[in-house]
């Protein structure tokens, strides 16, 4: 093999080499496929599409330079019963991640904790079984039902993303819930500066499970 074979060889190789390393790089390029799945706080009720939780939430990350595309999985009213009994439709194939907000009208309707940890831990099994990441946001309870009913309920979330391995941003209406300012007529859901403070709040959290994620789509 003479010299001029030898560079051709070698030209070859850094050839093949920076294919794939672009390839890679398209791949990881792509938008995170992300399904915010959740009741009214995630759908948005009494707001516009792009001013509800998820659409905030991309654009959020967008100004940062991460791409995401993030689905919009909220129903107004929705249990966690509910959700569980939606997921599979709910969740399409090729999600990557799952932002999962349930749990206040279980709260507001005093369902016993039991059922709404077995309906959340059903969820999370079955997520993880798709090998998809979740982010849990966690609830806490209205007090008009006792300190003990919210003892119970407020340790749901803390206790399932120790259980199944999950991050938890403890409460997602952190900052807002009972800011008159921040929540429109019904006290209950956000204005869209409260959906603001939200993502602001979150976003941290958010950042960190899709750099987690990173290493695994590369």
């Amino acid at each position: 093999m003479n010299f001029a074979h030898i560079i051709v060889l070698i030209l070859a190789f850094l050839m093949t080499g920076a294919a794939s390393a672009q390839t890679s790089a398209a791949a990881s390029a792509k938008p995170v496929k992300i399904v915010a799945f959740g009741d009214s706080l995630t759908a948005g009720l009494g707001l516009p599409a792009d001013q509800a939780f998820p659409a905030k939430l991309q654009k959020a990350l967008k100004s940062k330079g991460i791409e995401v595309d993030i689905v919009n999985a909220g129903v107004s009213g929705d249990t966690t019963s509910g959700g569980r009994d939606r997921l599979d439709w709910s969740v399409a194939e090729g999600t990557e991640a799952v932002i999962l907000e349930l749990g206040a009208n279980d709260a507001m309707r005093g369902t016993d904790p039991k059922v709404t940890r077995a309906a959340l831990a059903d969820i999370l099994k079955r997520l993880k079984a798709r090998r998809i990441a979740v982010l849990l946001c966690g609830m806490l309870a209205p007090p008009n039902y006792g300190a003990d009913y919210a003892a119970r309920f407020d340790a749901i979330y803390p206790e399932l993303a120790k259980e199944f391995g999950v991050p938890l941003y403890p409460f997602f209406l952190e900052g807002v819930a009972a800011e008159t300012r921040l929540n429109q007529k019904d006290g209950i859901h956000p204005t869209a500066e409260g959906v603001d403070l939200i993502v602001k709040n979150i976003l941290p959290t958010v950042e960190a499970l899709l750099g987690a994620m990173a290493g695994q789509r590369s």
